[in-house]
């Protein structure tokens, strides 16, 4: 006969070992950490709470910093001005806005729904009227410092992961604004400034286009609003898209005050995430995408901060609705197949990739009913085959529930 139900005072018989996976050499340096949500017990812990590399698992950071510190329903607001007293001069100011696009009307780019250079346009061209456009000034100069991160493979620009973080630029500054993974400049305010010269029409068929800091006492007389950043959130998470993890990192940190560059993204960000109580002065943030391998956080806090997203409390509810999926959605969707088939749709978690790393971190919810969080890091020497070895790992994390051991 079957035997009875362990009383919910007994201790769990925690045999279930996921060591022959953790130990796999394709995880190459490998630490993690899996927790009970509900009873916030560590069932698995290595190298836990060592700062390490993260990539793009730091989205998660920037994610609850600016949906705290902007709220999600912020939406970011490009502004043309007009020279009164030379009203065929007008300035074309970026306010941060990355999905402001060149698409034809009717047309979508990565960005559904963004704003368009081509309702900017018809809101200045009915504001001169008959006046010849002779000079568009573009202005940049909202985000201080190096709009490239020093520890960053040029290769994530030119393979069309990341664009420069300018204030200013159009489409995430892709070559195709359709594609999300498209080739990217070094120029992309100049580039912002022929498409707008190209949307401005007739009007502007003669106006000479620079770069420069707009003068006081200029007269606005148009506008295009992004959509709420909650929108950028879930589309940043989902697919993992660098240049929108890079404005809302520079939107933080200006609206706390600092000056929106690289620099200022550590104090930024922590300062974003004091309400969620987990310590993070052992944290390193060098960026708001994950690119720079100089990045350093603990899996621990990763895994506290999933149970936070986890609980779906107020504006949690914003990032977990742009967590991937596994086998489903986003970038876990060609994940969890095969023989980790069992654990599809049961693991949501945000992915991570490096030159020289692979992480995942977020929730399972396992076979047995218990939810957990997790994050584990697989850095050093390894390749891609280092992804196969972290969803068999969470796989078996998945089986083995609340029965999962340490040993």
């Amino acid at each position: 006969s079957a035997s009875a139900s362990p009383s919910p005072s007994a201790s769990v018989e925690r045999t279930c070992s996921i060591n022959a996976q953790a130990t796999d050499p394709l995880l190459g340096t490998f630490s993690g950490v899996i927790i009970n949500s509900g009873t916030n017990e560590v069932l698995f812990s290595r190298n836990a709470d060592v700062p390490a590399a993260t990539a793009s698992t730091m989205k998660l950071l920037t994610a609850a910093a600016a949906v705290q510190v902007l709220g999600p329903n912020y939406r970011v607001e490009t502004k043309v001005y007009q020279d009164p007293a030379n009203p065929g001069s007008i300035y074309l100011v970026g306010a941060g806005d990355p999905t402001l696009s060149r698409t034809a009307p009717g047309k979508q780019s990565v960005y559904l729904n963004a704003p368009k250079l081509s309702d900017l346009a018809v809101g200045v061209n009915a504001k001169v009227g008959a006046t010849p456009i002779t000079k568009i000034t573009l202005d940049a100069t909202l985000f201080n410092g190096p709009s490239w991160e020093s520890t960053w493979e040029r290769s994530e620009q030119t393979q069309g992961y990341m664009s420069e973080v300018t204030a200013l630029q159009v489409d995430g500054d892709r070559s195709n604004p359709g594609a999300e993974t498209s080739a990217r400049s070094t120029t992309p305010v100049a580039n912002a400034g022929k498409y707008f010269k190209s949307a401005l029409g007739a009007s502007a068929s003669t106006a000479t286009v620079a770069q420069g800091k707009m003068p006081t006492g200029m007269t606005q007389i148009a506008s295009v609003l992004s959509q709420p950043i909650s929108v950028w959130i879930q589309h940043m998470l989902l697919v993992s898209d660098n240049t929108e993890a890079e404005f809302l990192a520079r939107l933080v940190s200006l609206k706390l005050g600092m000056d929106g560059s690289f620099s200022s993204l550590n104090s930024a960000i922590k300062m974003g995430l004091n309400y969620t109580n987990i310590p993070s002065s052992n944290l390193v943030i060098k960026d708001g995408s994950g690119l720079s391998n100089l990045n350093a956080v603990p899996p621990t806090y990763l895994a506290k901060l999933s149970q936070l997203i986890g609980s779906g409390l107020g504006n949690w509810n914003v990032l977990m609705n742009g967590m991937p999926v596994a086998h489903e959605t986003g970038s876990l969707a060609d994940r969890f197949g095969g023989a980790d088939l069992d654990a599809a749709g049961k693991v949501i978690a945000k992915t991570g990739w490096i030159k020289h790393g692979y992480t995942l971190a977020g929730m399972i919810n396992s076979k047995d009913g218990t939810k957990l969080v997790f994050a584990v890091f697989a850095l050093g020497n390894v390749s891609s085959s280092a992804k196969g070895a972290i969803d068999n790992l969470v796989t078996a994390a998945y089986r083995c529930g609340n029965t999962l051991s340490n040993n």
